[in-house]
């Protein structure tokens, strides 16, 4: 086993696929769920698993599939992972060149402002305390809006999230419609420019009753588009990561990463979408 640290934005793709071309049998991440991204995009397509070592500062990968969010106790289970072939998300730029991959979750809009102004030093101090900090400082400025459009539909909102798990922040749950085991996006889309309605919103993601509001659209895509309006920068952020700005498509990949998972997520994920 060859250990390889991280200095900079991007090195943990360039090492996953210089691993890869050496012919790894396993690739292992130490790190948050934006260095497991990173690492993913040098993996797309190829047969070797990648295993996780949670160390990050909300761990949605981890917490949505059960693997310890202790990086020794996740180690001391490795042994009993299993592989499986999974589904990631495709982010490309209006030009159809690509932008990015990601296994958890695309958001544009409220949330990916807040991740992309979010303060460097309040997030090392008060890790996912500072995310809801910034949130609620948000009900004080007007929401910028962005359009969504589906195979069938557009639709109007300040807040799009296109995911493939349900974990939302490690703490919530939003997309009670997604798993990383089925090739679509459980997308949901909150209507809005007054920060007001979020009050509201937030009231029913945690009753888990959230796609029942009025103000939410909630179904399955494989593909949707993402556009500003109104000339506003609409952020984007994949996996919890600043990632730019819209306009942008986005499109699922099947079958295009190999994931080591706890046999327990498996099994009920493989009953859920196969019944």
């Amino acid at each position: 086993m060859e250990a390889r640290p991280t200095n900079a934005p991007g090195d943990a793709t360039r090492i996953a696929r210089e691993a890869v071309a050496a012919g790894a049998d396993l690739i292992l991440v130490a790190g948050g769920d934006g260095t497991i991204n990173e690492a993913l995009n040098g993996m797309i397509g190829c047969d070797t698993p990648l295993a996780v070592l949670p160390a990050g500062t909300a761990n949605v990968l981890a917490r949505e599939t059960g693997i310890p969010v202790s990086p020794p106790k996740a180690a001391a289970v490795l042994n009993h992972m299993q592989p499986a072939r999974i589904a990631t998300g495709l982010v490309r730029n209006r030009d159809g060149s690509v932008r990015r991959h990601f296994v958890c979750m695309a958001g544009a809009g409220l949330d990916a402002h807040i991740v992309a102004y979010i303060n460097p030093g309040m997030k090392r101090m008060l890790g996912k305390g500072a995310y809801w900090i910034a949130g609620f400082q948000s009900i004080t400025r007007r929401l910028v809006e962005l359009d969504a459009t589906l195979p069938q539909s557009t639709h109007r909102c300040s807040f799009a999230l296109a995911s493939l798990v349900r974990n939302y922040g490690g703490d919530l749950e939003i997309a009670r419609n997604a798993s990383l085991l089925a090739p679509q996006f459980g997308l949901y889309l909150f209507e809005g420019s007054n920060p007001l309605r979020y009050l509201k919103y937030f009231t029913g993601v945690v009753l888990r009753n959230a796609a029942r509001l009025k103000g939410i659209t909630a179904t399955n895509v494989t593909r949707l588009a993402l556009d500003p309006v109104n000339g506003d920068k609409v952020h984007l952020q994949l996996d919890g990561e600043e990632a730019g700005t819209l306009p942008v498509t986005i499109e699922v990949v099947p079958s295009s990463l190999t994931l080591l998972l706890p046999p327990r997520y498996l099994a009920k994920e493989r009953s859920r979408w196969t019944t």
